[in-house]
């Protein structure tokens, strides 16, 4: 069985870790979200695509659940110290290495999609990590006091402190799908939706031409990221309302209405299942909260199953 899994940060890289137990690696395809991305002291930065990578690869910083294990900030302090280098978003030395070798790569010529591979498999993945499109796209929030700023801006430098008037996908109208993304959706007997922020995640995702209609045709399930009504981590109860949706596990649903056939939502919101199951959505009904390795793979094996037993 072939699957794709359309995934974004934290929450998703950590799924991956279960649905890596339930499905065969070798035929799994992950497309990740690099509305993200961003260039720092003249590098090219691809938070989610590390995130993943590293988790994934074993080198993650375990508590932060981002940046890499056994870290230092040589490099960082001495920036910040000695040039006065803005220091909203901090590179760690470790850390630096990746986006030296990708920004190299990218100056060379070579495409994002060819970067990512070589650097998944330096890290001896597992399965299949290519991003949503080789195009420069980035994430732009609209603050409720009439600025843009790019989406880390907002969210790691102004610690998501403004309010959201609008948000908007820059270059998405130029950008096209990976290539290894296209085929991965073309050939896809189930594509699973990651437990990652709906709007700036999977919802990003979701704007580069050609997704949506793909997934029409094929089986998709999701995870919900919302949990009792709150988001588990992250900033998806700002960006929700900007775009209309409630916060809630119907809410994200609905976002994806039109391809969503299965989705899986916690206990704590066992309430929501009859509103998803009247719009034709199957539910399933399960722990969503990753706390170990078994409760991870257990909560893979329920979305899977809802669509395919």
């Amino acid at each position: 069985m072939n699957v794709v899994a359309l995934a974004g940060g934290i929450g998703a890289a950590r799924f991956l870790r279960g649905l890596v137990q339930v499905v065969d690696p070798a035929r799994l395809t992950v497309i990740a979200n690099t509305g993200d991305d961003i260039t720092l002291h003249g590098l090219h930065v691809s938070p989610d695509l590390d995130t993943i990578t590293y988790t994934l690869g074993g080198g993650i910083h375990p508590e932060q659940g981002w940046g890499r294990a056994d870290e230092h900030f040589t490099v960082a302090t001495e920036l910040r110290g000695r040039y006065g280098a803005p220091d909203w978003f901090t590179l760690g030395d470790r850390d630096l290495a990746t986006h030296l070798i990708r920004t190299e790569m990218l100056r060379d010529g070579v495409s994002l999609s060819d970067v990512t591979g070589r650097i998944a498999d330096a890290w001896e993945l597992p399965f299949t990590l290519v991003p949503m499109t080789d195009d420069p796209v980035r994430t732009i929030i609209e603050t409720d006091d009439d600025r843009r700023m790019h989406f880390q801006e907002w969210w790691v430098g102004e610690q998501a402190a403004s309010g959201v008037a609008g948000l908007f996908l820059d270059g998405v109208a130029d950008a096209t799908l990976a290539p290894g993304a296209a085929t991965a959706l073309e050939h896809a007997d189930l594509v699973v939706l990651c437990p990652s922020n709906p709007v700036v995640s999977i919802g990003t995702i979701l704007q580069v031409p050609g997704v949506r209609h793909r997934l029409r045709d094929r089986p998709v399930v999701g995870v919900s990221p919302i949990v009792g009504g709150r988001v588990v981590r992250g900033m998806a109860d700002k960006l929700l309302p900007a775009v209309g949706a409630e916060v809630s596990a119907a809410g994200v649903a609905a976002l994806y209405r039109g391809f969503l056939d299965g989705w899986v939502i916690d206990t704590a919101d066992s309430g929501d299942a009859q509103r998803i199951r009247d719009t034709g959505v199957s539910v399933g009904v399960t722990d969503t909260i990753m706390s170990s390795i078994d409760v991870t793979t257990a909560l893979a094996r329920t979305a899977v199953e809802l669509l395919v037993p």
